[in-house]
């Protein structure tokens, strides 16, 4: 048991120390948070002026029963730096400030893994899923009401077994039939164990039934070699990809196809490596064998899934997850507020996006994919989708 309360505290200790290490100015540059140059010369290649209109898909909450707890199980730093700042006023007072109509919140690493016992577990997992649907989601508060949506966090340790699988799944019908929550949040992998295990088929199945919106967050990944740099600069976007090709040749993204899947951070390394990885599949083995030009070159599971910008605004990764799978396909997020020195100035959170995205391709990204996705979330702020 104490072994696994000293891996929880390693993992959540990436985020911030290239912040810690480099000036704020600097460490903002590195992580994005520069001020991108207009690709154009022309007034018309601007974007109209936009309201609060924004929908952020990946963000995060720590309310002061989590924050307690973290601090009684001695993890009082994520990523090297203090737990960041938060509550519901200064997650408005983001909002407000970068044009986001709602914030579609969830739990970040360690999640719930960092308690030992299965009970606990389910007890704090409840209790967070109870408070994102009462005083978030569903909220009486005239000033929160339409502000946020919410992931569930799941009753999961590491490694998950067959007794968290079978709390995990109560748990997601829980949150999503009695709790109306948006959808439900996964960790890449729990303990060295990804998804796409087969201890995972029963919740799988589940979040087929329900026809879930499933976003997976990566997390630090077990023995990573360590070349001194925090690993959410790299090692999280392998774990997500790691999970994703996983999730593809363990045939869990063909079983259940009722399950839409939304990938952190662009996907991870995805995007780029599409191709490489469906090359085990059939379309671009044959197409590869045959040379057969216009057949789909990556796996179309792959195309199907959805993305978010978080982190990753840039055309390096928008351009790719572009082509891999469409604008339609790709959702605004900030991953606020363990980004917070990135936000500088009130504004546009991500100009680079301009530079993949005309202006009314980045009102879809920012705004209408999310309504589209999330239609129980478009009918509580009374917005259409397109």
């Amino acid at each position: 048991m104490a072994s696994t309360e000293r891996s929880a505290r390693h993992a959540v200790r990436r985020r911030g120390l290239l912040k810690a290490a480099l000036p704020v100015g600097a460490a903002a540059t590195a992580l994005g948070g520069a001020r991108a140059i207009a690709t154009g010369d022309s007034a018309s290649d601007a974007p109209a002026p936009r309201g609060r209109d924004r929908i952020d898909v990946h963000c995060h909450l720590i309310p002061d029963f989590y924050r307690q707890s973290l601090t009684e199980h001695d993890i009082t730093e994520i990523g090297g730096v203090p737990v960041p700042a938060w509550s519901p006023t200064l997650a408005v007072g983001f909002m407000n400030r970068y044009g986001i109509q709602t914030q579609v919140v969830s739990v970040s690493e360690p999640g719930v893994t960092y308690l030992s016992a299965a009970e606990d577990r389910v007890t704090m997992a409840q209790r967070l899923n109870t408070y994102m649907s009462r005083d978030l989601v569903h909220t009486a508060s005239a000033r929160l009401k339409g502000r946020f949506g919410g992931f569930a966090v799941l009753p999961l340790g590491g490694p998950a077994d067959e007794r968290d699988v079978d709390n995990a799944v109560t748990e997601a019908k829980r949150a999503v039939r009695e709790l109306k929550l948006d959808g439900v949040g996964i960790f890449s992998s729990y303990g060295g164990t990804y998804l796409g295990d087969p201890v995972f088929e029963p919740l799988m199945k589940t979040l087929n039934e329900l026809k879930a919106m499933v976003f997976i967050h990566p997390v630090t990944p077990q023995h990573f070699p360590d070349l001194g740099l925090p690993p959410f600069l790299y090692e999280f976007t392998f774990d997500t990809t790691r999970a994703l090709v996983n999730l593809l040749y363990k045939g869990v993204l063909r079983r259940y196809p009722h399950i839409r899947w939304l990938a952190a951070h662009a996907g991870g390394t995805l995007p780029y490596i599409s191709y490489r990885t469906s090359l085990l599949t059939v379309t671009p083995a044959v197409a590869q064998q045959l040379g057969i030009a216009g057949l789909d070159d990556s796996s179309p599971h792959f195309r199907q899934l959805f993305y978010d910008t978080a982190l990753s605004p840039a055309p390096q990764a928008m351009k790719s997850v572009r082509e891999l799978a469409g604008p339609k396909h790709i959702l605004f997020a900030t991953d606020w507020p363990f980004t917070n020195t990135l936000y500088l100035a009130a504004g546009d959170p991500a100009p680079q996006l301009a530079e993949t995205f005309t202006p009314a391709e980045r009102l879809t990204v920012e705004r209408f994919n999310a309504l589209a996705q999330f239609p129980a979330l478009a009918a509580r702020i009374g917005a259409e989708s397109s």
